[in-house]
């Protein structure tokens, strides 16, 4: 793994971290582009096996998003303007042409590559794993609010529970009443993870807004690269399986895969079903 400092066009600093052929051209690179409360090291495993299926010669670069790991805070005037920024100099730097985004990096992803079509940062190829879109207000945004005040006033075990219910929708863990689920993440947040989870909460107030509180409609991402790549998981919350349907449906030419064992968190957790996808289209 090598590690750099990239500097922001803001004048901030974004930490990236690269596994593979650190010299590989362009079109042998794939910028990973992290969810919500993840750092870029979380995404270290996948990484890794990501670079192994991809093969020799292939790299992957990985970087920490405003607000966590080694990068600097959000800025004052953060945005998904911010984000799309962001992901132009980590092309720059690396001279990256190819993306994938998780989650709300897919997001990201998305609404970057959108921003790049007819230039020169348009990528090759665009993938994203159970992309988290706001299509016509299929997401219930009302949690929002409440969601931030919980994170402003430092209860995070209430903020966590909003949070878990808000981007799970439909789900059982949907339906438990706010207050048990508050004490039940009032237990997990003890463990390694969910105290790096914690500190991440503040930043995650700024991204999920950016992120949801403007609902998108297909055709916004009808201009996305007929080269695009839908992934959802079999096993993740029906939300983002119809997002990516919608989307598929509304980009010419792009295509969608369900990962028969995905889940949520299969690109973190580098599934191998999923690593071996994900290489294959890359390399197809």
């Amino acid at each position: 793994m090598k590690e750099q400092d990239v500097k922001t066009h803001d004048g901030g600093r974004l930490a990236l971290y690269t596994y593979g052929a650190d010299d590989a051209p362009g079109e042998r690179r794939v910028i990973v582009v992290g969810g919500a409360f993840l750092t870029a090291l979380i995404y270290r495993p996948f990484s890794i096996a990501l670079a192994k299926g991809l093969g020799d010669g292939w790299a992957v670069d990985v970087y920490d998003r405003r607000g966590r790991g080694k990068s600097t805070a959000q800025p004052h005037n953060y945005s998904m303007a911010t984000e799309i920024a962001d992901v132009r100099t980590i092309m720059d730097a690396t001279n990256a042409r190819n993306i994938l985004g998780h989650s709300l990096g897919g997001s990201v992803a998305l609404n970057a590559a959108q921003a790049f079509v007819g230039t020169r940062h348009e990528p090759a190829k665009l993938a994203v794993y159970d992309a988290a879109v706001n299509i016509d207000g299929s997401m219930d945004t009302g949690w929002l609010a409440g969601f931030e005040d919980a994170v402003n006033e430092g209860d995070i075990s209430r903020a966590m529970a909003r949070m878990k219910r808000g981007m799970q929708p439909g789900t059982a863990l949907a339906r438990v009443p706010e207050p048990m689920l508050a004490g039940l993440m009032a237990v997990v947040s003890r463990t390694k993870v969910n105290k790096l989870f914690r500190e991440l909460l503040p930043s995650g107030v700024g991204e999920l807004k950016a992120a949801f509180e403007a609902a998108e409609t297909p055709q916004d991402f009808s201009a996305l690269p007929p080269t695009t790549h839908f992934m959802v998981g079999k096993k993740s919350p029906q939300f983002y399986k119809v997002t990516a349907a919608r989307l598929n449906r509304a980009v010419p030419g792009s295509t969608m895969e369900v990962s028969p064992k995905g889940f949520h968190g299969s690109v973190p957790a580098a599934v191998k079903e999923l690593v071996s996808d994900i290489s294959d289209y890359f390399k197809g």
